[in-house]
């Protein structure tokens, strides 16, 4: 982002321009995405958009890191202690918050993993760091004991193994499939009572 909006009014024209650069990008892909219809659908001008993104792949990561911050918030709900949470809510809680942020809009979600250029991906480090401290959050929780070094890559199996499934079901338009959450969430509570008993 060119400059940080600080009044109300300047974020709330930030957050219209990137919902409608969401619109635009979901609808006509990244061949296609441009500033000037995305400032038409934000009922800006384009020297309002410019203050705020220099380019459409400004747009495109400021649209991708609001994606990755839902993520992270859904994650982050499910790896809180609770006494009385038996480990299938707690995973339900977990694949029901990454499914929901995933699901806002699949076709945008798909863009952004297969067409959308890797240099908009430049908080990737950043967050790939926090998404692999919250699963082994998740982890450490279930297991009652931490170990950092196991726990360390458990995330990153953990975390590897409900992002292609939930990738993937984002493609194929199956985030809604009762049987596939129901899979997952049997796939995550079997890999963390093995790593428990273990």
């Amino acid at each position: 982002m060119r400059k940080a909006p600080r009044q109300r009014r300047s974020r709330a024209t930030v957050d219209t321009i990137v919902e409608a650069a969401a619109r635009v990008l979901a609808r006509r892909g990244w061949a296609h995405f441009t500033t000037n219809e995305t400032a038409s659908a934000a009922g800006v001008s384009v020297g309002s958009l410019y203050q705020y993104f220099p380019n459409k792949l400004a747009l495109a990561e400021e649209i991708r890191k609001r994606h990755l911050d839902a993520v992270l918030a859904a994650i982050s709900s499910s790896d809180e202690r609770d006494g009385a949470g038996m480990l299938e809510q707690r995973v339900a809680k977990l694949i029901d918050g990454v499914v929901a942020a995933h699901s806002v809009d699949q076709q945008l979600h798909r863009v952004l993993l297969d067409e959308v250029p890797l240099a908009a991906r430049s908080t990737q480090d950043q967050f790939e760091a926090e998404y692999l401290r919250r699963y082994q959050a998740v982890i450490a929780s279930a297991s009652g004991k931490p170990d950092p070094e196991r726990d360390d890559i458990a995330g990153r199996v953990l975390s590897g193994a409900v992002e292609g499934v939930v990738h993937a079901a984002a493609r194929h338009g199956e985030l809604d499939s009762p049987a596939l959450r129901a899979e997952l969430i049997d796939l995550v509570c079997g890999y963390l009572r093995r790593r428990t008993a273990s």
